[in-house]
């Protein structure tokens, strides 16, 4: 139910149900909010009324427990700042935030046996009004141990450093006693990494993709596409080390190719600033963390390592990078932004893959 409805081919066509009926995926594009006056485009009603049907069908088809994977948008716990934000933004922003409070009506309307939620590691703080606190508090009063921890997705074999906010929940009736960090059982104990995972580097990662250059699209690989880069930024990338800040660019055989505003930020402060954005990635580390303008070498260390290569990363290689299947492919597969945004807002697949298997492991057989 992405909240975002380009994403539906994508999601449908890559998520066949392959262990019961095979067939595609349900796509749900409803407002979760409920309708008010000054709000007339909520759907709460129409979305319960769907999901009844749907899940009283399947619980009948199968034992295999139901867990909800509840994910609000990361914007309103960034870092952006809120004046960029036109008045109708903001009050997008505002709602929600209280995203993961509506989404709890739902764990109390179909009592899932399991919950699973996933944000930026600064959800938790208090200038946010206590939403992720809140989230969990209202799930331990619905009859739920929950556990909640900051982790890394490069302890999870991600080729990637991203922190991560996890907050996971299984009904106290059905949750075993060694998966609990008290004796009352009421929190649950959250790994902090795969014990079976091992670090992967960008070069172990995405080394064997084929080279392509900047703005070309590769004939056979999907999605190994990239954006085109104007000539200065050609003389940037060429002049930048794998793994290096962007320093070298105020010496580099073509002259100080920084850019004014930048530094007038770094006299201004007395220390580099952006110092990640036109730079290459370290091959034998993991990525940075992967964002919606993963495709653009002025949002970040996007440039690909290889110095034969003048380019940032392909979308198919931000999507390797994020742990993505290499034959999932992302629609529409002509264009750049929609489809990295797709890949940026990613909960990444092993780590959702991971903590889904941990909560079934935390459940009694009986369940």
């Amino acid at each position: 139910m992405p909240k975002d409805d380009r994403c539906e081919k994508t999601y449908t066509e890559n998520n066949a149900n392959a262990c019961l009926d095979h067939k595609l995926p349900k796509y749900l594009h409803y407002d979760i909010f409920p309708k008010k006056r000054d709000y007339p485009d909520g759907q709460q009603v129409e979305l319960a009324e769907k999901l009844d049907v749907l899940i009283a069908r399947y619980r009948k088809k199968t034992k295999v427990p139901l867990l909800f994977a509840i994910c609000a948008p990361c914007q309103p716990f960034t870092k952006l700042s809120r004046k960029e934000l036109s008045d109708e933004r903001k009050l997008g922003r505002a709602r929600d935030s209280n995203l993961l409070l509506e989404a709890s009506k739902f764990v109390a309307r179909y009592n899932p046996e399991m919950v699973l939620s996933e944000n930026v590691a600064g959800i938790k703080d208090e200038k946010y009004g206590g939403v992720w606190d809140n989230f969990r508090k209202r799930l331990e009063k619905l009859g739920y141990s929950t556990g909640t921890k900051v982790v890394c997705t490069s302890r999870f074999g991600i080729p990637q450093f991203r922190k991560r906010s996890i907050l996971i929940a299984v009904r106290k009736d059905l949750a075993l006693d060694d998966r609990m960090a008290d004796l009352l059982g009421s929190e649950l104990l959250v790994p902090e990494a795969d014990p079976n995972a091992m670090l992967v580097s960008v070069q172990e990662a995405i080394g064997h993709m084929p080279p392509v250059t900047a703005g070309e699209t590769h004939a056979k690989v999907p999605n190994h596409r990239t954006r085109a880069l104007s000539d200065l930024n050609i003389k940037r990338l060429s002049s930048a080390l794998p793994g290096e800040s962007n320093a070298y660019m105020s010496d580099t055989k073509y002259g100080d190719l920084s850019l004014e505003c930048h530094r007038k930020v770094n006299k201004r402060l007395q220390s580099r600033c952006f110092s990640d954005v036109y730079t290459r990635m370290h091959p034998d580390r993991p990525s940075p963390t992967i964002t919606t303008k993963c495709h653009s070498i002025s949002n970040g260390r996007y440039g690909h390592y290889d110095v034969k290569q003048m380019r940032g990363i392909s979308l198919r290689e931000a999507a390797i990078l994020q742990s993505f299947p290499e034959n999932y492919v992302f629609y529409p597969k002509e264009q750049i932004e929609p489809v990295a945004r797709m890949i940026g807002n990613a909960v990444p697949p092993k780590l959702a893959a991971f903590f889904a298997k941990y909560l079934v492991n935390s459940l009694k057989a009986a369940a």
